[in-house]
């Protein structure tokens, strides 16, 4: 996913259809001079609906497309006729996406399901037309229901990245390396903090035709729950993950500590984040010998880990399996 076309978050304005107006008609042929009321109902507003895609990745797509009108109904006609309902304005988002009232920030629904369908904005009712109001005390009735008015307002819709397991981990720590040489993603990667934009994601080949999904985001920094470097923006894309991997280098100052601002990080911004499953991978371990990795093993906090060098191919089997054990234990 380049940085160009990956567009998580849009606001959208959108609008169902009018309900089509009831009609006032009378019956009236040539043999049949009193033949009462036949005005038809009006047709159903469309609808404004969104639909889960497998195969759409990004809101990219909505950018330019900010203003939604869904179809409005028919009026309804004589002979009892209804009106023609309107056509549904239909919103392909990727699986994740999460749909809020743009003024009070409320979560109206999200969808995370192939094929899944949410109404946006709800089309309004067509109105009853004159045979309906027909009663043994009132024959002809010379009025009827005018439809319901549209729904429109403003929504924002958010993209929350589905994935298996998440890379946590401050700049530079070697998430992109680690995604590029374990799936076939092509994330940007250089010898500089925030290298990567936005989030990235690869599906990870394992044995036997097996795979899980891998996301990567940008790095974290002390302070990104307030706000800070890129990390407030795209730390709603760990909520979604089953899993997560911490990931710190080798050569940091103090493995420990490093961890642990991560943590605090993910609580500040979200609690829950720490109900999840956790593993850590100390990258660049191509970096120490053998005496400086038995240090560090001393030193890591109570999780399973395992010491990897995504340059030098070290230790990527052993963390495949570590993450397929604990997705499926």
């Amino acid at each position: 996913m380049s940085d160009t076309n990956f567009v998580d978050y849009i606001k959208v304005f959108v609008r169902s259809g009018d309900g089509g107006a009831g009609s006032v008609h009378f019956r009236r042929e040539k043999f049949v001079p009193k033949g009462g009321p036949d005005g038809g109902n009006g047709g159903r507003g469309g609808n404004v609906i969104v639909r889960g895609s497998s195969q759409v990745w990004t809101l990219i797509h909505l950018k330019y497309a900010r203003h939604i009108f869904a179809q409005s109904g028919g009026n309804g006609t004589g002979a009892n006729c209804t009106g023609s309902d309107g056509k549904d304005a239909i919103i392909e988002v990727p699986l994740g996406t999460v749909a809020k009232d743009a003024e009070t920030g409320e979560v109206i629904f999200e969808i995370t399901q192939d094929g899944e369908e949410k109404i946006l904005a709800v089309g309004g009712r067509g109105g009853l037309g004159n045979t309906n109001f027909k009663t043994a005390t009132l024959q002809t009735p010379r009025f009827a229901q005018p439809g319901e008015p549209c729904v429109e307002g403003w929504r924002i819709l958010e993209l929350k990245l589905l994935a298996d397991i998440g890379l946590v981990g401050f700049p530079n720590a070697g998430k992109s390396t680690l995604l590029s040489v374990v799936s076939a993603a092509k994330p940007k990667i250089a010898d500089y903090a925030f290298t990567t934009l936005v989030p990235n994601i690869g599906i990870v080949p394992y044995r036997d035709n097996r795979s899980f999904v891998m996301a990567d985001i940008p790095g974290i920094i002390e302070g990104a729950s307030e706000g800070k470097g890129l990390g407030l923006r795209f730390l709603r894309h760990i909520e979604r993950n089953s899993m997560l991997l911490f990931l710190i280098p080798a050569d940091s100052a103090d493995v420990a500590k490093e961890y642990q601002v991560l943590l605090n990080e993910l609580e500040q911004f979200n609690p829950e984040l720490l109900d999840k499953k956790r593993i850590m991978a100390i990258s660049k371990s191509d970096l120490i010998d053998k005496e400086l990795e038995d240090e560090l093993r001393q030193q890591l906090p109570g999780l399973p880990f395992v010491f990897i060098s995504a340059i030098a191919n070290k230790g990527i089997t052993e963390l495949k399996d570590l993450i397929w054990k604990e997705l499926n234990s």
